[in-house]
């Protein structure tokens, strides 16, 4: 196997060894993919201040997330659909941001289900949570996940509508997938991905086939998950969710200061910046653009996470640097997860934490929770003025 140096290089094994729809499933955007694409081209605005002279001794990393000790202020964003990257992928990906010491966000739409991801590990994890209707579900849902030992819930609020994804529709994407001709014909030629599915019986959404009103099968599912968001969300429901669950709260999907001083209102502990990969609204500002103007509004209130973009540790430091306290990454280790299973997320996570802390060093410091937008090079205009 080649040497593997870089999250990109991670992420042509994965294109090879993974069935289309599901790697289009992760590398595709909404509309026209110019957020999706902006997400990543625009960390390439900003640059570094080299210093040189300074003691590189005796560097850390490790900061808090929620209170937690990390190794690195980074998070695994909640992905769905990762039990189909990869035979039991949650339970791979858990098991090495575990032993990697950060913190892992299983989703509501994953494939193993909380509670097997609960009995692969020995600390706990944060779950995500869509805003759905069933008020029954939602708190058995979260009944389950105080069970599992969940220190906090993600609840996602970008999502009350699906962006189009030209991709997912074409491919037909489908926990498990339709079989049609062409699929049969690709998947027949991801060898290592078929085995590994053929010895696992997680196949569909492990969270909510039996455990949902009428979900009994994947056949029942696809009529449930069109009818199960709430068109109706309002902070008014958002206070909701935070109660029913009583514990500590990320709020994620927040692109607007508005809406960050909203969540700092109801007393969210963290939020994260995102526009969920550039998978929702198109033609949005990228989530690193939106970044200052929301710590600025928000960061001495609570904590602010950033998600959206990250290919490498720099673009991890950079984020840091404008002042979010944690970033999140999810197709970084997605494209590990795919190409090496645990493995390659361990991979992953060792290849951003590398670059972070090489980057951080010859930036003159050796602590991550002092840098500052000190250490950076932005364009003035980086925001820019936009008329109302």
């Amino acid at each position: 196997m080649a040497v593997i140096t870089c999250i990109d290089d991670l992420k042509k094994i994965y294109q090879r060894r993974v069935p289309k729809m599901f790697y289009d499933y992760c590398e595709t955007g909404s509309w026209s993919e110019q957020t999706f694409h902006e997400n990543t081209s625009d960390f390439n605005s900003i640059y570094f201040r080299q210093r040189v002279a300074v003691d590189m001794t005796n560097r850390t990393t490790q900061s808090t997330l929620l209170g937690e000790p990390v190794s690195v202020p980074m998070a695994l964003s909640p992905v769905g659909l990762t039990g189909m990257q990869h035979a039991d992928g949650e339970i791979h990906a858990a098991r090495a941001a575990e032993k990697f010491g950060v913190p892992f966000t299983l989703s509501t739409l994953s494939i193993c289900s909380i509670e097997d991801v609960a009995a692969a590990t020995s600390k706990p994890f944060w779950f995500q949570v869509y805003t759905l209707k069933d008020d029954d579900f939602m708190e058995r849902l979260m009944a389950r996940a105080r069970k599992a030992g969940c220190s906090a819930i993600v609840i996602t609020l970008d999502l009350q509508v699906q962006g189009q994804r030209h991709k997912d529709l074409k491919n037909g994407l489908s926990a498990p997938p339709k079989l049609t001709l062409s699929s049969i014909a690709d998947m027949m030629t991801k060898v290592s991905w078929g085995l590994g599915m053929l010895q696992t019986k997680r196949r569909t959404f492990g969270n909510v086939v039996g455990h949902a009103k009428g979900v009994t099968d994947p056949g029942s599912l696809s009529s449930w998950t069109a009818e199960a968001f709430d068109h109706a969300l309002d902070w008014d429901r958002v206070k909701e969710l935070m109660d029913m669950w009583g514990g500590k709260v990320v709020l994620k999907g927040i692109m607007d200061p508005e809406d960050a001083r909203r969540a700092a209102d109801l007393g969210a502990d963290a939020i994260v910046v995102s526009n969920h990969g550039g998978r929702q609204l198109d033609c949005a500002l990228s989530a690193i653009r939106m970044l200052p103007e929301i710590i600025d509004a928000v960061g001495e209130r609570m904590e602010v996470y950033f998600d959206s973009g990250i290919r490498s540790g720099q673009d991890a430091l950079k984020a840091l640097a404008m002042g979010a306290d944690g970033v999140m990454i999810g197709r970084s280790w997605v494209y590990g997860l795919g190409a090496m299973g645990e493995a390659g997320v361990t991979k992953a996570l060792e290849i951003l934490h590398k670059e972070l802390d090489t980057t951080m060093a010859l930036c003159g410091h050796r602590d991550i929770n002092q840098v500052d937008r000190q250490i950076l090079r932005i364009p003035a205009d980086f925001q820019g003025q936009w008329a109302d």
